[in-house]
Parts: structure tokens; C-alpha cells; sequence
């Protein structure tokens, strides 16, 4: 009998292993792709050239550009070759310097918000290098035309920290759908682990903290709403500074996106406050869970998953989904109308402030190279206020930039000033131990803060440096 038991047993156990080799076999079969084709990041299977989602599963394929680009190392890590520019497309602000620099009529170009390299007509002269007010742009003998600096991600957006995910713009790219898609896909994983038994029996531990209430940490949460996970929603501000401090004017996508619990969202050609509007009326919707006024400090390793301090709290997840964009916690002037919808922390696009009338603040690299880059654009009139007697460690590229254009009026440097009060179409400055009133469409602050990627290297991710080519890396749309 017990020999009988035991035969049984082993059957059983060779039949179940038989089984599931046959079922990787499959896996791995449907992952060998046909000439013109490529695998999904996210499930494997082939997908024809030229599509744009995924047939199985779905996903867009774009959102895995980044995700799928090789990882290089300084600058003509890509071989010799003869010299041509480089765009870093996490610099690139679409000011179009480099365009009017360059002697080779075509050579670079703007496409949509970014400029684009023409590698066929690019002689490597690199006076567009010289003309760049952000430093986007180096020669190279590389075959790239594009680089950006990204945390090293795998299909699901899981960072080399097993259970620490990074969604939306931090990840590469700042577009609405990518980052909605994005937040979405890393919490369908982290939900088929929870159902698998990923799940801590304490009820203190959640399944999931999404750091970020932006449009990927939004999609996160609602997905991780409804499948019922512990989560919660950390957001460093309120729900309006995530909208607010979006630097675009205008919000454009070219075709809707699919929001969990929501349906799909369109938003064409709409301000931010549009936006903002519907994000405040699906967390109402939802009852979505956000804690607001939480700064995120520090992510470290804790006895049952990560532990995520704040000034005012500790709690303790599974899984962390890391959705805060590129351009970390901006410092503040704290003075009256600074939350001002036509009040910004960094710019995307310069091209959209053609024409206006525009205030720089701040006295740093950063500062001076928005102003530099604003006063290319046609019509605009730009103010730099520094509240210092005079700029100390600038790069000497950008002291050369300004006081040309200072020198040519193009911007009016208001040294030893400080804004006082910001209201919707002027702005108080105290100058010379008086007041001063200036007549403004937009202000830009620029006065520093915390950069993001400092908190992914302290929780141990690794920051890497991709290639991308022209066909995979851009998008035409704003959003």
C-alpha cells in the first residue's frame, strides 16, 4: 500500500512538472517574435511592425521605449563615427536656440516641443553645443541622436529594487497617457503578486504606498483601488500643487486614455485647471485614499517590506510605487499669490510663452538659463530678479549668454530685488528701497530645491544613462 502511495505521489509530482515545463515552453515560444516583429515588454507576445498597441495585452508600445533602450556610458558610447549632436531629451526645453545656431539649414529642427537632430545633414559644428541655454545638447560620434538619464527599469516599471516601482515622468517621459498607462500596468503587477500571496497578515502593513498624486500616481491608486489593496497616496503638497506646478500651458492628447474607474479621458487642448477639475472629481467619484501635506524623506528596507518616513509619519508597504516627476520639491517664495495658475517652477516648453511678458526669479544656473532661454522666443519680454548683488557660481557660459542679452535688451536684470506680492496680471518687486510694479503674464520661479533622483539613490536604485533613437523616442503630442 504504502509503495502504491508513494508511486501515486511521485506521479503526481512528475505530471505537475511535465505540465508546467510544457507551459514555460509555450511562454517562451510565444516570445520568438517573426521577422518585423517585436515582443511586448509586458506579456511577450509578438507584436507586428507599425502597431501601436499590443494585440494581447493591449498596453501601448511606447510606453516601453524608454524601458527597452540600451544602456551607454558617456558620451560616444555608441562607437566611432563622424561628430554630430546629441539631444538630451530630459533637458531639452524647445526654445529653438540651437535651431537658429546651426549653419546647416535642416540639420536640427524643432518637432512638436523638442529639437530633433538630422544626423544625414548634421556636420558637427556644434554651435548649436555653444547657442543651448540648458545644456541639452553635445557632439557625439555615437550612432544616438537622443540620451536621457533615467532610474533602470524592467517591463513592469520595477526598479532594480525588487518591489520599488517608478511610473510617469520620472521614468523618462513626461506625457499624460505614457504616465496614466504606466501607473496602471505597475499596479496590475503588483496586484497579481498580492493574489499570489504577496500580503502581509498586518493589517498596519499596506500592500502598496504611491508616492506622487500625479497623473501616474492617480492611476495607480484607482487601480489599486479597485483591486482592493491596502494602499494609500502620499502627496507631498495638495491635490491642486500637482496640477499647478505642471509646467505646460495647455494639456493636449492626441487620442483618450483609459483611467481605472474612471473610463476614458480626453483632454484637447485644455489649461491645467481643466485638468485639475477632473482629477478632483474622480478622487470624489472614487473615494480614493490621499493623504496630502506627506513628504516622502527616506524609503528604506524594513522587517516586513519597505519602510517610508515623512517628517510627520512612518508606514511600513509591501510594494512602493514612486510617481514624482523629474523635477522634485521646488523651493517657495512664500509670499502672497505664489499658488497663481500663471505662477511656475520650471518650463517645458519656452515656445509657449511667445509674446508674453514673463519674470524670472532666482540666481542660479537654473534660473539664468530659463531667462536666456524665454528671451529667444519672438515678442517675449523677460525680468530676471535676484535678490544678490551679483551672480556667484554660474557656469561662465551662461554669465556670457545673460550679459549679451541684457547688453541687447532683450532681458532687464533687476539685481538686489525681491517680489513681494504676485497678483494676476502684475507683480510687486522691492528694488532700490522702493516698489516697483510690473506688468506680467507669467512668473518663473527658479530658486532650487530637492532634486527627486537623490531619494531613489539613497533607497539603492541605480540611475543609468539611455540611448534612444528618433523613431522610438519622440512623441509629437504636448502631453
Amino acid at each position: 500500500m504504502e509503495t502504491l502511495i508513494t508511486l501515486l505521489v511521485f506521479g503526481l509530482i512528475t505530471a505537475v512538472s511535465i505540465a508546467w515545463h510544457m507551459r514555460g515552453s509555450k511562454r517562451k515560444a510565444a516570445r520568438v517574435c517573426p521577422p518585423g516583429s517585436r515582443p511586448c515588454a509586458g506579456c511577450g507576445a509578438a507584436c507586428p511592425a507599425g502597431v501601436e498597441r499590443c494585440q494581447s495585452c493591449g498596453i501601448p508600445l511606447q510606453i516601453y521605449d524608454v524601458v527597452g533602450a540600451p544602456v551607454v556610458s558617456g558620451e560616444n558610447a555608441s562607437g566611432g563615427g563622424a561628430a554630430h549632436a546629441v539631444v538630451r531629451t530630459d533637458s531639452c526645453v524647445g526654445c529653438g536656440a540651437c535651431v537658429g545656431a546651426c549653419p546647416e539649414p535642416g540639420a536640427i529642427r524643432l518637432e512638436g516641443k523638442l529639437a530633433v537632430v538630422n544626423k544625414a545633414l548634421c556636420l558637427g559644428h556644434g554651435e548649436c553645443v555653444k547657442a543651448c541655454p540648458v545644456g541639452g545638447i553635445f557632439l557625439s560620434t555615437g550612432a544616438a541622436v537622443q540620451r536621457v538619464e533615467v532610474p533602470r527599469l524592467g517591463a513592469h516599471f520595477e526598479t532594480d529594487v525588487p518591489g520599488l516601482f517608478v511610473v510617469g515622468e520620472l521614468g523618462g517621459r513626461g506625457l499624460i497617457r505614457n504616465a496614466v498607462n504606466e501607473g496602471r500596468v505597475a499596479m496590475e503587477e503588483i496586484a497579481r503578486r498580492a493574489v499570489a500571496g504577496a500580503r502581509s497578515d498586518r493589517p498596519d502593513v499596506y500592500d502598496v504606498l504611491i508616492v506622487g498624486s500625479g497623473p501616474a500616481g492617480l492611476s495607480a491608486g484607482l487601480e489599486a483601488h479597485r483591486a482592493n489593496l491596502r494602499y494609500l497616496i502620499l502627496e507631498r503638497g495638495n491635490l491642486a500643487d500637482s496640477i499647478r506646478r505642471y509646467p505646460r500651458h495647455k494639456i493636449l492628447m492626441a487620442e483618450p486614455v483609459k483611467i481605472p474607474l474612471y473610463g476614458e479621458l480626453w483632454v484637447s487642448d485644455a489649461s491645467k485647471e481643466t485638468l485639475l477639475q477632473v482629477w478632483q472629481t474622480i478622487i470624489e467619484q472614487t473615494g480614493l485614499r490621499v493623504d496630502t501635506g506627506q513628504e516622502v524623506t527616506e524609503i528604506a528596507r524594513g522587517p516586513d517590506g519597505f519602510l517610508v518616513r515623512t517628517p510627520s509619519r512612518t508606514c511600513t508597504a509591501r510594494h512602493v510605487v514612486l510617481a514624482l516627476g523629474r523635477r522634485g520639491t521646488p523651493r517657495k517664495l512664500g509670499v502672497p499669490g505664489e499658488s497663481l495658475p500663471h505662477v511656475f517652477y520650471d518650463i517645458v516648453e519656452m515656445e509657449a510663452f511667445r509674446g508674453s511678458r514673463v519674470l524670472v526669479v532666482g540666481g542660479g544656473d537654473s534660473a539664468i538659463e530659463s531667462a536666456v532661454g524665454l528671451a529667444h522666443q519672438q515678442g517675449t519680454k523677460v525680468y530676471l530678479s535676484y535678490r544678490g548683488d551679483a551672480f556667484g557660481r554660474i557656469k561662465e557660459r551662461n554669465r556670457q549668454k545673460l550679459d549679451a542679452l541684457t547688453k541687447a535688451g532683450r532681458i532687464e536684470l533687476m539685481l538686489q530685488s525681491q517680489v513681494k506680492e504676485i497678483g494676476a496680471q502684475s507683480t510687486v518687486i522691492g528694488i532700490g528701497g522702493g516698489w516697483k510694479t510690473l506688468p506680467l503674464d507669467y512668473v518663473v520661479i527658479r530658486i532650487g530645491g530637492e532634486a527627486p533622483y537623490d531619494l531613489l539613490r539613497r533607497a539603492g536604485i541605480s540611475i543609468v544613462m539611455k540611448e534612444l533613437s528618433v523613431s522610438g523616442a519622440e512623441e509629437r503630442a504636448v502631453a
